[in-house]
Parts: C-alpha cells; structure tokens; sequence
C-alpha cells in the first residue's frame, strides 16, 4: 500500500480478487465436470470419483499430517532446525510420497502380468527404490551440513 491509497482501496482490490478467483474456481470445476460427464461412459464415472475421494483421504488424512508430525518432531529435538532444512526435509517427503503414489500402480500392474510387454518396459521397482534412495540421502546431507554449519557459527560466537 501506498502512501496516497487508502485502506479501503486496498480491501476493495482484495475484494474483487478474491470474488475473481471464486468465480475462476467455478468455472474451472463446470469445465470439469462437463468435460467429465460428456467423455467417460456411466460406469467409469463412479471409478474417477472412487480414486479422487481415495487421493483427497490420502492427501488428508495420511500425508499432511505425517509432515507436521515431522516438522513438529523436528523442531522439538531441543535443537533449533533451520527453517531450510525443515523445508527440504518436508519437500523430500511430499516428493517421495507423490512418487509412490504414482508408481506403486506400476509395480503392481507389472507383477501382476500384462499382455503387452512394451505397456510397461522397465524395472520400476528398482528405480523407485533409487530416487527414494537419493530423496533420503539428499535429507541426510541437508541436514548434516545444518548441523555443520550450525556448530560452526555457535564456535565463533564470542562467549
């Protein structure tokens, strides 16, 4: 805000954007709906809606939780945690989460056996296992050098 606009100003332009923004939300969802209702048959329909409900549980009730728990616990581990390295611990976590979530269909559908082969060529089990495995080492790294860097700036702190 400005020195020649007034509070008011700025509620008003609040205001309307948020009444924009509402209102781009509805006609994004229509949109969606329409395109929903107007591709897939009946009985997909009731598929699409079981899957988005179990990805709205699994956001809800499992991942974002988990990562307060572990922001909490971080931060209560008597040590003060900086907040980038909370931040790339939790972005570790949301990233490995989103790629199990993703993949694991995968290694399912591929242990269970396709007809065609090139559907799924890779060995998906492997590699979800490695980026996992570099998502928790880039963690561990993060949070060494925080603790380095930490030790470091304490020690040169005069008494």
């Amino acid at each position: 805000m400005t020195a020649a606009e007034s509070p008011s100003a700025v509620d008003r332009r609040v205001r309307v954007a948020r009444i924009v923004l509402v209102w781009l939300g509805v006609l994004v969802l229509a949109f969606g709906a329409y395109t929903m209702v107007t591709t897939l048959k009946p009985n997909r329909i009731w598929g699409l809606a079981t899957w988005l409900l179990g990805a709205v549980v699994l956001h809800d009730a499992i991942l974002s939780p988990f990562i307060v728990l572990v922001g909490i616990t971080l931060r209560r581990t008597g040590r003060t945690v900086r907040t980038w390295m909370l931040v790339v611990v939790q972005a570790a976590i949301v990233l490995g989460a989103v790629l199990a979530v993703t993949v694991l269909p995968e290694i399912a559908a591929k242990h269970h056996g396709v007809k065609n082969p090139t559907v799924l060529p890779f060995d998906y089990t492997l590699r979800f296992l490695v980026v996992e495995a570099v998502l928790a080492a880039v963690v561990v790294a993060v949070l060494v050098v925080g603790r380095v860097v930490r030790r470091r700036g304490s020690g040169a702190r005069p008494s």
